[in-house]
């Protein structure tokens, strides 16, 4: 067996969080054996240009209080702090060059993607590339095995599946939701409902209409 140390990579817009994110999270530590697990909120998703999002520092402290009792799992604010588009491979790209120069030891690297991030992985930014640096960790959804659009079945690939029971939770339904005065923490948890309620976040007037969130 391998004593390689085992990263994972969970990123969206988070926006805002919820238990679905935090179910996947958990499922992918557990059933990837992971020493490691890095959630990645992302700054400016370039295939979210020109919808309105909450500000970096209300998804930031959001995620950080639906994880806060969840200790070893990582939060990594860099594509907050990039400027311009977020894009998945600048950050798998530094997170390995920064681990290579201070850890000589061997890495292996799961990125986690739910079905609809999956479906449409042939449209990310040097996506074969990725699929060198990264193993896929894919949810299928609705308990199906994931499906490869066609473009990336034609290219060999490491891909384990995360076997997620259904979660009938969406970040678009959630702010739907916020928008018609209707309470959200049985979708998002107390904490995140809390501070969704002190800030007035996702108010009517100010409701993007938007998928579900993905990582690119």
């Amino acid at each position: 067996m391998s004593d390689a140390r085992r990263i994972g990579l969970l990123g969206g817009s988070f926006d805002p969080p919820h238990l679905a994110h935090l179910a996947l999270g958990r499922l992918a530590r557990q059933a990837l054996a992971l020493d490691e697990l890095r959630w990645l909120p992302a700054g400016a998703p370039w295939q979210k240009a020109g919808r309105q999002m909450a500000s970096a520092a209300h998804r930031l402290a959001m995620l950080g209080l639906l994880l806060a009792d969840e200790p070893d799992m990582l939060i990594d604010p860099r594509e907050l702090q990039r400027d311009g588009a977020t894009f998945t491979i600048d950050t798998v790209r530094e997170l390995q060059a920064e681990r290579s120069s201070a850890d000589k030891n061997p890495a292996d690297w799961f990125l986690i993607l739910g079905q609809d991030q999956y479906s449409r992985f042939h449209t990310w930014r040097d996506w074969p590339e990725l699929l060198q640096r990264c193993t896929l960790a894919v949810a299928g959804r609705a308990g199906q095995a994931p499906q490869a659009p066609a473009a990336l079945a034609a290219v060999p690939h490491r891909r384990v599946t995360l076997d997620l029971p259904p979660q009938d939770i969406a970040a678009s339904d959630i702010r739907q939701r916020l928008a018609a005065g209707q309470p959200v923490a049985a979708l998002v948890g107390e904490r995140v409902a809390g501070y969704i309620s002190q800030h007035g976040l996702y108010q009517q007037g100010n409701l993007p209409q938007t998928p579900r969130d993905t990582p690119h």
